[in-house]
């Protein structure tokens, strides 16, 4: 016996060859210049009918075999869009590119997806003179559906609206496929390189609230793209260069003269950098020596850069207590590491004739832009939009990036559409083939609406947050009497997965274009779409199986021998929202608007519910409790569920816990 997978692919391969022969006969026995008259003709009218047969037979197979071989999960709504982009475009040969739209049905008594191309496909031909009613083209459009393993039946509603109805054997095999392989992302046409560039705080500084969505926001994105396949680099643009440097060292040399030999005890470094800005400001001669220190610095002289990786090195180890918090991986990559490179990248816009002069700054401007980018100041320095066109090209360059983005406050959008559009007219990048995005955010408002702020005005550090997220977990675990239940070890646990996953879902679950207002108060409900709800909700699902005496191999097993049976209308609501989750991904990475994730997930967990209050997955005697019956189709609905939700919440950046 061979490998299956081997003999599957054979299969394939022998059907694909066979259907590319069939279908060039079927082309040529269409040729009226090959069907003169003859005593054949009825013969070959014979033959053509067999092989569209057949060809339909060979199509409907290789599908099957396609859902069979692959371990991945199947995005359900692309299926049936590839189904009936074909009958679309064979139901109206004249229209170029006729619009093809399948989403799922919002009222399960008019089917599980729709198709809604015939009025628009209407308002086309009408625009060619040709007057065709919706209903028609929507008859046409059944009429080229090919043979397919999913659709059971379709109807025609209103004005031409095509309902479709999945086959239930089809969504069980699919919801097997998933608990035999886990969830799998859905297959990649090509493995991209990806730069996401998130977080960034600066360097002698406390990273902020302001950092919160930035870091949140950019790590679920990387969270997501490395699981559908993609080569992903995380970038950290700390700001880590320029004329503050100067002062700080001056200070550093004043406060700690020894500083060369013996590591200076900073552990307050924004009181540090708040005496050495006071001494610029007030004190000229500090101010002089501050800008000499700078262009020390820029001349790379050994005890200079000294100074300035102590500095920095003490901003790494604050801003490591947040990424250890939040769980974030990242790689520090800051503006001093493309200084050389601002030189090349200047000389190359000079030869190709795009700097212009203007009061002694050398500025580029962008087409259709009306502000300019100022690459080098009139002193001579470099500037925030050199830093980072140098960033740009050495990611297209150097790292060959196929997809960049930026997940920075909306306010730099201008900023980032005057980069990019340079970058392109100075022929870095085609936008119809490299993606370069700007992901921007909105600000963190506190409970008055107003900008995050302490009650002293100062603007809230980070550290502090996270602290305070988890005391207040602590309280509501304790409210709940957790702490009676679990161990000093799961209640920790539990403290930090309500506390960070409560953080990070407040933020992703807001379209992130928006504001949006902090309140610890809200995140920590466990009622409404929040982490806290879901993680609870997680808890209980997988409790299920453990309070029935259910292990591990026995549901293992059970997934590969027990059909799941779909009958209930919960059983089917449930069994196609778990299927869905293809879908959900591919449209976060078409927008990359993450709430949509979080959306979904609340869908599930109240889906499930619902299903799970309306069919028994275990029943249990009345009087002695003992289990009497275990329905294991329900059993393993409850595990899909489950398993999709762990998934959600790893690209969500959120740890769940078994017990809470």
């Amino acid at each position: 016996m061979g490998d299956p997978m081997t003999e599957y692919a054979a299969r394939l391969q022998q059907q694909e060859r066979e259907i590319r022969s069939l279908s060039a006969e079927i082309e040529s026995l269409k040729n009226p210049q090959n069907l003169s008259p003859s005593p054949r003709l009825g013969e070959l009218q014979e033959e053509n009918a067999r092989l569209k047969y057949r060809l339909n037979v060979l199509k409907r197979s290789l599908q099957e075999d396609k859902t069979h071989c692959s371990k991945a999960m199947i995005n359900i709504n692309q299926r049936l869009q590839e189904i009936f982009g074909g009958a679309i475009r064979s139901s109206c040969p004249e229209l170029d590119n006729p619009p093809l739209a399948v989403t799922p049905n919002q009222q399960a008594k008019f089917g599980d997806y729709q198709c809604n191309s015939a009025m628009a496909m209407a308002q086309m031909l009408k625009a060619k003179g040709m007057k065709v009613n919706p209903r028609e083209i929507a008859e046409k459009i059944i009429q080229n559906l090919p043979d397919n393993e999913l659709v059971q039946k379709t109807e025609i509603a209103g004005p031409g609206f095509i309902n479709i109805h999945l086959k239930r054997s089809f969504v069980s095999r699919l919801l097997s496929n998933l608990l035999v392989n886990g969830v799998q992302p859905p297959p990649l046409a090509s493995r991209k390189k990806v730069v996401v560039d998130f977080s960034s705080p600066n360097i002698a500084k406390e990273m902020h609230v302001g950092h919160l969505r930035s870091t949140i926001i950019g790590d679920s994105m990387c969270r997501l793209f490395e699981f559908l396949g993609y080569d992903v680099l995380r970038l950290n643009h700390v700001g880590d260069w320029g004329t503050q440097f100067g002062m700080l060292i001056a200070h550093l040399q004043d406060k700690f003269p020894n500083y060369l030999t013996v590591s200076p005890p900073i552990s307050d470094l924004q009181a540090f950098y708040k005496e050495s800005k006071k001494r610029f400001d007030e004190d000229e001669d500090f101010k002089k020596r501050a800008y000499q220190c700078v262009v020390r610095l820029q001349s790379k002289e050994p005890e200079f850069i000294k100074g300035w990786n102590l500095i920095c090195d003490v901003s790494r180890r604050e801003f490591q207590r947040v990424y250890d918090c939040l769980d974030v991986k990242i790689i520090e990559r800051g503006e001093s590491y493309y200084q050389d490179l601002m030189t090349r990248v200047v000389k190359e816009f000079e030869e190709k004739g795009l700097v212009e002069l203007d009061e002694g700054r050398k500025i580029v401007f962008a087409p259709g832009q009306s502000i300019p980018l100022t690459v080098v100041k009139s002193d001579g320095g470099y500037t925030y939009d050199t830093s980072d066109l140098a960033a740009l090209h050495q990611r297209l360059f150097e790292e060959k990036a196929d997809v960049v983005i930026y997940v920075t406050d909306s306010g730099q959008g201008t900023h980032f559409q005057l980069v990019f559009a340079a970058a392109q007219r100075i022929g870095w990048y085609n936008p119809q083939v490299t993606r370069v995005e700007h992901a921007g955010f909105g600000v963190v408002l506190g409970e008055d609406k107003k900008k995050f702020k302490t009650r002293s005005g100062d603007t809230v550090r980070l550290m502090d947050l996270l602290e305070e997220g988890l005391k207040r977990s602590m309280d509501k675990l304790k409210e709940k009497e957790r702490d009676k239940v679990l161990t000093p070890e799961e209640l920790t646990r539990a403290q930090r997965a309500v506390a960070f996953g409560c953080v990070k879902y407040a933020d992703l679950s807001h379209n992130r274009i928006n504001d949006y207002v902090f309140s610890f108060d809200k995140m920590l409900d466990d009622r409404g779409n929040t982490a806290a709800y879901l993680l609870y909700a997680f808890t209980r699902i997988r409790s299920i199986a453990r309070l029935a005496n259910i292990d591990e191999a026995t549901l293992k097993k059970a997934a590969e021998t027990t059909e799941i049976l779909l009958d209930h209308d919960k059983e089917w609501k449930l069994g196609k929202c778990i299927l869905r989750f293809p879908e959900i991904l591919q449209k976060i990475l078409d927008d990359l608007l993450l709430h949509t994730l979080c959306d979904y997930l609340y869908e599930l967990a109240t889906t499930f519910t619902e299903f799970y209050d309306s069919c028994y997955c275990v029943e249990k005697d009345r009087k002695t409790g003992e289990v009497v019956k275990i329905n294991m189709w329900r059993m393993l609905l409850c595990e899909a569920t489950a398993a999709i939700m762990a998934k959600g919440f790893d690209i969500l950046g959120i740890n769940p816990v078994e017990r809470m």
